[in-house]
């Protein structure tokens, strides 16, 4: 079971999304909030596998919520469901740590996929924004250090590398198999020119991913 903390501050389209979400044997709300203040504090609350987030809510938007919560909850999935589809929009959700973009004109089946695909360890970008943005939007994913160019996937594993994580905790963490976090590891390694058992590892601290 999937479950699943909501901010949307409309109240028909979080209505409609509760009542399709009602009928998935898979997914469950546990709350629904108005406001990305009390996103935050729903979040503390329950601790859920997956936030959806519009982005332009009352007292704190969407994507300020989103970097607190990958902040102090990396884990959680956040998929960010909003009417935007302007580039620097996205850009910015991306950059706060969105795993998933979803436009809200695209059908609660396709929110779906997103939060399946969040919660597999995939970033996914609505498709039906047009294929020139989708491919401006690919180069905005990755984060660019002194030695190479880090996917927003292995910056999470930097994270919880930083905080002492062995490769099979960060496997169960990030819901992909021990292999998976293996060949991350050495494209880093690879990426960052670096060697040794713990050469990712006094990277991590010393870029402060912890």
């Amino acid at each position: 079971m999937i479950h699943i903390v909501l901010a949307e501050d409309h109240q028909i389209l979080s209505d409609g999304i509760m009542a399709f979400l009602e009928h998935h044997p898979n997914l469950q709300i546990l709350e629904i909030v108005s406001n990305g203040e009390a996103l935050l504090q729903s979040v503390d609350k329950h601790q859920p596998d997956v936030v959806i987030t519009d982005v332009r809510m009352p007292k704190m938007d969407g994507i300020e919520a989103t970097f607190k919560i990958k902040e102090q909850y990396p884990q959680i999935k956040v998929v960010v469901l909003s009417m935007f589809d302007q580039y620097t929009t996205i850009q910015q959700a991306l950059k706060a740590g969105a795993d998933a973009y979803v436009l809200k004109n695209s059908g609660l089946k396709t929110l779906v996929f997103a939060v399946e695909q969040a919660m597999s360890g995939n970033q996914f970008l609505d498709p039906n924004l047009s294929l020139n943005l989708l491919h401006d939007l690919s180069d905005t994913q990755n984060m660019v250090t002194e030695k190479g160019i880090l996917s927003m996937r292995e910056k999470e594993i930097l994270h919880y590398i930083a905080q002492g994580k062995t490769t099979i905790e960060i496997a169960s963490l990030l819901f992909v198999s021990k292999s998976t976090i293996d060949t991350h590891r050495k494209n880093m390694m690879r990426k960052l020119e670096i060697v040794g058992s713990n050469s990712l590892l006094q990277f991590a601290l010393e870029n402060k991913f912890k």
